[in-house]
C-alpha cells in the first residue's frame, strides 16, 4: 500500500514540476496577449462591423432589386357606370399580384461616392485604432512583467532581511544568556524580526498581484506560475528618436486622420441632401384579373426626383456632420499635443531611471560590507544593536533602490517605445 501512494504522489508531482520548469518570456507574453487578451477581442469586432459597413457604403453603386407580392379581397369589385343603369367591372373581387422592380440611381451628385468613401476611412481608422489598443495592452504586458521580475527580488531582499533578522535575533540571545548585553537588545531585536516577516508577507501578496494581472491580461488562468527571463530587457530606443517621429508612427494620430478624412466625406454627403438624384427604374407588375387583357405590364423610367421640404432633417444632418468634422479636427490637435507630452514624459524618466541605476547598482555591495562590519563590531562588544538594525535597514533600501530602478528604466523604456509607437 505504501508503495502504492509513493507512485501516486510522483504521479501528482510529475504534472506539478513540468508546469513550473515552464519558461515564459517577454516575447512570448506579448504573442499571447496579442491572440488571446480580451480586451483586443472586443475591440477586433470593431474591425467587422466597420468592413460590413464598407459593404453597406458601396451597395449604392449597385441596383436594387424588390419583388412584392400578395392577395387582396373586396366586398365588391371596381365598377364603370355606363347610364341607364348599367355597369361593368373593372376588376375581380378578390384577386392576386405581384411587382418586380429594379431601381438604379444613375446620378446623385456624388452622395454616394462620398459615402462609399467615408466608410472605407471608418474601417481604416478601426484597424489603426485596434492597433493603438494592441500598444496600450503590450504596455500593461510589458509593465506586469517586470513588476513579478522586481517583485521577485523584492521578496528575495525581504526574505533575506528575515535571515539577517533572525541571526541577529540568536545572537542577542547568546550575549544576553551571557549577562554581556541588557534585554532591551533581545526585545528591539524581537521587534524588529517581526517587522521583517511583515514586509515579506507585503512582498509575497504583491509578487501574487502581479501575476493575477499579467495571467489576466493574457488569459491564462489565475494560478498559472512560470518561470520568467530574469534577465529580459527592452532594447533601448535609438538616439536619434524624437517627438517627431512619436507623431508620425502613433496608431492613435493615423486613425484619428481617417475620422477627420471620413467627417469631411460626411459634410459632403449631407450636402448632396439639397441636390436632385437621377434615376432608373424598370418593373414587372401582375394584377390578376379577367376583365382585362393585359394582366402583367412592363415598364421601364427615367426619373429626377429631388426633396422639397423633410421637417429641416437635411438641414439638420449637414449641420451635425460640420460640428463633427470640428470636433474630430480639434480631437486630432488634443491628441498630438497628449503624445508629444507622453513622449517627454517617459523619455526623461527613463534617462533619470537610467542615472539612479548607476548610483545605486553599487550600493549594494557597500550595504552588505557596511552590515558585516556591525555585526562584527557588535560580537566584538564595540557595536550596538541598533547599528546592526540600521546596516540591515540600509541594505535592504539599498537593493529596493536598486530593482526599483531597473524596473522603472525597463518600464521607462517601453513607454518611450509605446509613444513612438513601436512597441
Amino acid at each position: 500500500m505504501s508503495l502504492i501512494l509513493r507512485l501516486i504522489a510522483v504521479g501528482l508531482l510529475i504534472p506539478a514540476a513540468v508546469a513550473q520548469s515552464e519558461t515564459l518570456t517577454l516575447k512570448d507574453c506579448l504573442s499571447e496577449a496579442r491572440s488571446s487578451n480580451n480586451t483586443l477581442r472586443v475591440v477586433a469586432y470593431d474591425q467587422t462591423i466597420a468592413k460590413e459597413g464598407e459593404r453597406i457604403g458601396k451597395s449604392g453603386y449597385f441596383p436594387r432589386i424588390d419583388l412584392e407580392g400578395g392577395y387582396t379581397a373586396q366586398l365588391d369589385p371596381q365598377t364603370i357606370d355606363l347610364g341607364g343603369g348599367r355597369a361593368i367591372a373593372t376588376q375581380q373581387a378578390d384577386y392576386a399580384f405581384a411587382s418586380l422592380g429594379i431601381y438604379q440611381t444613375l446620378y446623385d451628385f456624388g452622395r454616394t461616392e462620398a459615402r462609399a468613401d467615408r466608410a472605407h476611412t471608418v474601417r481604416e481608422a478601426a484597424t489603426l485604432s485596434y492597433k493603438g489598443y494592441e500598444q496600450d495592452v503590450f504596455l500593461q504586458v510589458v509593465t506586469s512583467y517586470f513588476g513579478i521580475l522586481q517583485a521577485q527580488q523584492l521578496l528575495q531582499a525581504a526574505e533575506d532581511e528575515v535571515i539577517q533578522m533572525t541571526d541577529h535575533l540568536r545572537v542577542a540571545q547568546n550575549l544576553f544568556e551571557l549577562g554581556v548585553v541588557t534585554r532591551n537588545d533581545l526585545l528591539q531585536a524581537e521587534v524588529r524580526l517581526a517587522g521583517s516577516q511583515q514586509r515579506r508577507l507585503d512582498s509575497t501578496n504583491r509578487l501574487g498581484n502581479a501575476w493575477l494581472q499579467l495571467n489576466y491580461l493574457i488569459d491564462r488562468k489565475p494560478d498559472s506560475r512560470a518561470e520568467l527571463e530574469e534577465t529580459a530587457t527592452l532594447p533601448p530606443t535609438a538616439p536619434t528618436a524624437s517627438e517627431d517621429l512619436a507623431l508620425t508612427n502613433r496608431p492613435e494620430i493615423k486613425a484619428l486622420e481617417k475620422s477627420v478624412e471620413g467627417s469631411d466625406l460626411e459634410v459632403q454627403e449631407t450636402r448632396g441632401g439639397y441636390y436632385p438624384e437621377i434615376f432608373a427604374k424598370a418593373g414587372l407588375d401582375y394584377v390578376q384579373n379577367r376583365q382585362v387583357r393585359e394582366q402583367a405590364i412592363m415598364a421601364a423610367t427615367i426619373g429626377l426626383k429631388i426633396n422639397l421640404f423633410d421637417g429641416q432633417a437635411t438641414t439638420g444632418r449637414y449641420r451635425q456632420a460640420v460640428a463633427t468634422r470640428s470636433r474630430n479636427e480639434e480631437s486630432l490637435r488634443q491628441l498630438k499635443a497628449a503624445i508629444g507630452l507622453e513622449y517627454r514624459l517617459a523619455a526623461n524618466d527613463a534617462k533619470v531611471s537610467f542615472e539612479k541605476i548607476k548610483v545605486t547598482e553599487k550600493s549594494i555591495q557597500q550595504g552588505e560590507e557596511n552590515l558585516r562590519i556591525n555585526k562584527d563590531r557588535y560580537q566584538a562588544q564595540v557595536g550596538t544593536a541598533t547599528d546592526v538594525i540600521d546596516a540591515q535597514t540600509l541594505l535592504t533600501q539599498a537593493k529596493t533602490d536598486y530593482y526599483r530602478s531597473m524596473f522603472d528604466y525597463q518600464v521607462a523604456v517601453a513607454r518611450v517605445k509605446k509613444a513612438l509607437g513601436e512597441l
